[in-house]
């Protein structure tokens, strides 16, 4: 095997990751935390940490790639209430960036909401961290507290006159939530549904008031963005994609984690050189976003630079920034049907081509496995993608259908070759075409059988 490609991390969100203690004010404050805060406050009108924010280039790091500062811009001024959300519910499979930031370091997020709160003229801010989040979510109300006692939270921030009230709210463990207006939903207390849009949540969002909705790592940008300023932060990254970005990359790596790396960085660096590439064996292929991503081949996509615009060129997307990969060993069957099972489970089902597609997609894809589909489902599936894509509120639908579309567009032999003998479990591990969930089903009846039998003999 060839050596593996040298790489080097660029580290601004996680300078001081590893620091004991980095979540206390102490610590975070002699590192140099909380000085943008003074100088958004103290030495800057909210329009000019607004001008700073847009001129940064910064795009949101949740998934779609929206500049941050032209978001804050949309809300209206005026003397009215108006909202920002942080949107903690990262529940992409293959994403855990957020995690580690808010565990870690949750004043930089608290700084960052703060200082996005002036831009956009917002005076009461939420985080919407997801239920399972329970220790880092601890870690934030012990933070937001300690903000409070600074003085850099309250009716008036840094005795400015300013106000700005921030709350850790927990969800219930919906993935759906993470959808921005979905999430608005769950923070009013209702059922986490997405909504019609529009009016856009800048417009009319969180009780019907102008809100700004950013995601946990987007926001810890912005304490550094306005401290040294947009041109410094603009030395990082592409033209088009400004800046660091902290990848969570997982599947069949030898090293696992979070990496913070300059966008641009060629993927394969971000793979086999930082983590560790596969043990042996060749990449069959990756998600380069996240699950909701369509797959790119080793051959389309390891020599491409890890970028918004080379990633959507390719035919995919930089989502989430979260890197699953997959080696050879992969049934690209079973990793379909996995992918369709996840996006079911978690459909709202409040629109017919999601929560129809999801449904067929995952049925479809266990006749497969099972050798018992026949060539006009393959058919099938190809076509439930398509009619899923942008025919619902929200892009969870989107979600199942590119991924699942990209697979069966790149690996169809595969595919053709299930519809006769099926599909052993995934990575082709345990062997057998039966499903997991079947074979746990013909344990359970063994059991019960001998338990039966062994009552039987007692008597």
């Amino acid at each position: 095997m060839a050596a593996a490609p040298t790489a080097k991390e660029t580290r601004i969100l996680f300078r001081n990751i590893d620091e004991p203690e980095l979540a206390s004010i102490r610590t975070y404050k002699e590192l140099g935390g909380y000085q943008s805060i003074r100088k958004a406050f103290l030495e800057m009108a909210p329009e000019e940490v607004l001008k700073e924010l847009e001129e940064s280039g910064l795009r949101g790091r949740g998934g779609a790639g929206f500049s941050m500062g032209k978001k804050a811009s949309f809300l209206p001024r005026g003397d009215m209430d108006k909202y920002l959300c942080c949107n903690a519910d990262e529940s992409e499979p293959g994403a855990f960036k957020d995690r580690e930031l808010m565990q870690k370091n949750p004043h930089q997020l608290i700084e960052g909401i703060i200082i996005a709160a002036r831009a956009a003229g917002a005076n009461r801010c939420f985080i919407f961290i997801r239920g399972e989040y329970d220790l880092q979510g601890d870690i934030l109300d012990q933070a937001v507290e300690e903000a409070y006692e600074a003085g850099f939270l309250g009716e008036s921030v840094l005795d400015t006159g300013e106000q700005v009230e921030l709350v850790v709210h927990r969800g219930a463990g919906a993935y759906i939530c993470g959808e921005e207006t979905a999430l608005l939903d769950s923070l009013e207390g209702k059922r986490g549904n997405p909504r019609l849009k529009p009016p856009f949540p800048a417009v009319q969002g969180l009780y019907g008031g102008p809100t700004l909705i950013n995601n946990v790592e987007t926001l810890s940008n912005v304490p550094h963005i306005v401290g040294s300023g947009a041109d410094w932060f603009k030395q990082f990254g592409t033209e088009q994609s400004p800046g660091t970005k902290v990848v969570s990359v997982s599947g069949d790596v030898r090293k696992p984690g979070n990496y913070e790396v300059e966008l641009g960085i060629p993927t394969r660096e971000l793979i086999e050189g930082l983590a560790g590439g596969t043990e042996e064996r060749a990449i069959k292929c990756f998600f380069p976003g996240g699950s909701s991503a369509p797959v790119l081949t080793a051959e389309e996509g390891l020599d491409l630079p890890y970028s918004f615009e080379a990633m959507q060129e390719a035919g995919s997307m930089l989502g989430s920034g979260s890197i699953i990969v997959c080696d050879e060993r992969t049934s690209i069957v079973q990793l379909a049907l996995r992918t369709a099972k996840f996006y079911h489970h978690e459909s709202c089902g409040k629109c017919t081509p999601c929560r129809e597609g999801t449904n067929w997609t995952v049925k479809m894809l266990e006749r497969m496995i099972r050798g018992e589909a026949t060539p006009i489902d393959l058919e099938t599936i190809a076509s439930v993608q398509k009619n899923i894509t942008g025919n619902c509120l929200c892009v969870l639908g989107d979600s199942m259908a590119a991924p699942v579309g990209s697979m069966v567009e790149k690996f169809r032999p595969e595919f053709e070759e299930a519809l006769e003998k099926g599909v052993p479990s995934l990575n082709g591990r345990n062997g057998g075409a039966r499903s997991g969930a079947a074979e746990s089903k013909g344990r359970r009846a063994r059991r019960e059988a001998e338990h039966l039998t062994d009552a039987g003999r007692s008597r």
